[in-house]
C-alpha cells in the first residue's frame, strides 16, 4: 500500500496530531513575540536599516552558516571573504541542500516562506532564481529592520550591552512612538570576569570612562558597575546576561579580591584559585545588584571558545569556532545560587548549558531554590545553541516536563544576529503544541483544549512577560 507524502513544510509542519493542530493554529500560531535575549544591534533598529543583499542578512554574522558551510569543503572567501555575492550564496544552497535534519535547514525554509513568499526548496538549481526573488523585496524597502519587527508581531527584544555602551541607540528607539516594540537592554558584564587576559586593564579604564570615576581597585570596580546598572536600569533593561565555562563558588575576602585586582591591573600572573575566587566574589556582588534592581540574571555556560588557533587568529572570534565543554560543574552552580539565596539576594534566574546531558541535572537544580508568589523563579531556559534543533528541543521539553512544571517556562528567544530569526520562535512553537498535543493524542495527559491551549499561549509569551516584569 502506497504511502501518503506529507507536504514540505506546509501549514501543519511538526504539527503530527489534530490536538497539535488545533493548539497551534488556535492558540500559539498568532502571539506577538517576547524575544528576551538577541543580539541584534540597536543601531540597526534605530536607524531602520535596509538590506541590500539576502547575502548580507542571512551569511553577514551567521556563525551557525559559516560552519555548516566550511565542513562542505567551502572556501572562506565565500565564507567570510570578500567573494561575489551571488557566488556566496550559491554555496550556502549548496550546503544546505546537504544539510538535512540541521535546524539551518528549517530555519532558512521557514524565513524564506514567511518574509518573502518563496516556496521553492533552498539548493544550488534554485540559487540563483531564489537570490534574485529575496533581493528584489529586500531592495524594495519592504524588509527594513522596522518592518520586519512589525510583521513578526515582535513586542520585547532584549538586546545584550556591553556595561560600558553609551546606550545611545536605545534612546534613538524609545522616541519611536510607531514601532510598538520595546527594545531594551541586557546587562552583559563578561569582560569583568575575565581578570587573567591581557585585556582586563584596558577594559576597566573604559569602564571607569563609562562611570565617570577613576577606577583603582575592586571596590572601585564594584561601584562603577552599580552605576552602570543604574544607568540601565534608567533605560528599561528587566535583566543581565553571563556567558562563561562554568560558574564557580570559591569564596574570598574582599582583602584577597583587591589583590587579584591589582595584580591584574599591573599583569602580573593570576593563579587558578585566584581567577576562581575572584568571578565568585564578583558574581555574588552582581546577583545581589540585580536582585535589588528586580532585574532577571541569565546564566550560559559551559561552552568552550576559540577552539581553532589557526583560523581564530584568521578570523577571530565569535566565527563558528566554539564548541560544547563538557565538564561544568553543576555542584559549584548549586553551591552559587545556594551562597545568593542565603542572603536573600537570589535574583529570578535562567541557566542555560550548553551540554545537553545536563538538562535533568538542572530541571531537579531548579526546583531547590523558590519564591512565594513567583512560578518557577530559577528556569531551565530554553535549549541553548547547537541544541537549538528538533531533537534538543523535544529533550529539553521532555525533561522539563518530568522534573519541572511545563506550565511555568519562559518559552523561546532567538539568541540571533538576523533580524530574520524571529521565524525561531514559530519553530519552537510548533515543536511545543506538537508534544503537548501528542501526550494528549496518546491519552498521557487529560484533553482540556482550553486549558492547553492557555498553557501553549502562556508558555509562548505570557510567562515570559511576567518572569521579566514587563507589560503586554
Amino acid at each position: 500500500m502506497e504511502t501518503k507524502r506529507i507536504p514540505f513544510m506546509d501549514k501543519d509542519f511538526l504539527l503530527d496530531t489534530e490536538e497539535a493542530k488545533t493548539l497551534f493554529h488556535k492558540y500559539a500560531e498568532d502571539m506577538p513575540i517576547i524575544d528576551y535575549h538577541c543580539h541584534i544591534d540597536p543601531r540597526e533598529i534605530a536607524e531602520d536599516k535596509s538590506y541590500e543583499s539576502i547575502t548580507e542578512l542571512w551569511l553577514g554574522g551567521d556563525h551557525y552558516k559559516w560552519r555548516a558551510m566550511r565542513q562542505c569543503g567551502i572556501a572562506e572567501e565565500f565564507v567570510t571573504g570578500r567573494a561575489d555575492e551571488r557566488e556566496k550564496f550559491r554555496g550556502w544552497c549548496r550546503t544546505l541542500s546537504q544539510a538535512v535534519g540541521s535546524p539551518l535547514y528549517h530555519w532558512s525554509h521557514l524565513e524564506l516562506q514567511r518574509y518573502f513568499d518563496c516556496t521553492l526548496p533552498i539548493n544550488e538549481k534554485n540559487a540563483d532564481e531564489i537570490f534574485d526573488i529575496c533581493n528584489k523585496k529586500l531592495q524594495s524597502g519592504q524588509l527594513s529592520a522596522k518592518k520586519i519587527i512589525k510583521m513578526s508581531k515582535v513586542k520585547v527584544a532584549g538586546t545584550t550591552d556591553d556595561p560600558c555602551d553609551d546606550l545611545h541607540w536605545h534612546e534613538v528607539i524609545a522616541e519611536d512612538r510607531e514601532l510598538g516594540c520595546k527594545v531594551i537592554p541586557t546587562f552583559r558584564p563578561d569582560k569583568v570576569l575575565l581578570v587573567e587576559g591581557a585585556e582586563f586593564p584596558d577594559y576597566i579604564s573604559r569602564l571607569g570612562s563609562a562611570a565617570g570615576m577613576e577606577i583603582k581597585s575592586f571596590a572601585d570596580m564594584k561601584q562603577a558597575l552599580s552605576a552602570r546598572m543604574e544607568h540601565f536600569a534608567a533605560h528599561g533593561c528587566r535583566s543581565s546576561d553571563q556567558s562563561t565555562v562554568m560558574f564557580p563558588c570559591e569564596r574570598m575576602s574582599e582583602g584577597e579580591c583587591d589583590g587579584v585586582f591589582k595584580k591584574a591591573m599591573t599583569g602580573c600572573e593570576i593563579t587558578e584559585r585566584e581567577r576562581l575566587g575572584f568571578i565568585t566574589e564578583t558574581m555574588l556582588f552582581l546577583a545581589a545588584e540585580y536582585k535589588r534592581h528586580g532585574w532577571v540574571m541569565q546564566l550560559h555556560f559551559g561552552v568552550a571558545r576559540n577552539t581553532n588557533t589557526r583560523m581564530f587568529a584568521a578570523v577571530g572570534r565569535d566565527t563558528g569556532f566554539d564548541r560544547i565543554h563538557s565538564s561544568a560543574p553543576v555542584e559549584s552552580l548549586a553551591a552559587f545560587l545556594d551562597e545568593l539565596d542565603k542572603t536573600d539576594s537570589l535574583p529570578k534566574t535562567v541557566l542555560y548549558s550548553l551540554d545537553p546531558n545536563m538538562n535533568t541535572a538542572l530541571d531537579v537544580l531548579a526546583k531547590c531554590f523558590n519564591e512565594e508568589g513567583v512560578c518557577g523563579k530559577v528556569q531551565h531556559g530554553a535549549a541553548w545553541w547547537f541544541n537549538d534543533n528538533l531533537g534538543g528541543m523535544r529533550a529539553h521539553l521532555q525533561s522539563l516536563g518530568e522534573q519541572g512544571v511545563l506550565g511555568n517556562f519562559i518559552g523561546m528567544l532567538t539568541d540571533s544576529r538576523c533580524m530574520l530569526s524571529y521565524t525561531r520562535h514559530e519553530y519552537f512553537r510548533r515543536i511545543l503544541c506538537s508534544f503537548i498535543g501528542g501526550l494528549a493524542a496518546r491519552g498521557e495527559i487529560y484533553w482540556d483544549e482550553e486549558l492547553l491551549g492557555d498553557m501553549v499561549k502562556n508558555i509562548s509569551f505570557c510567562n515570559a512577560m511576567a518572569f521579566f516584569g514587563l507589560e503586554a
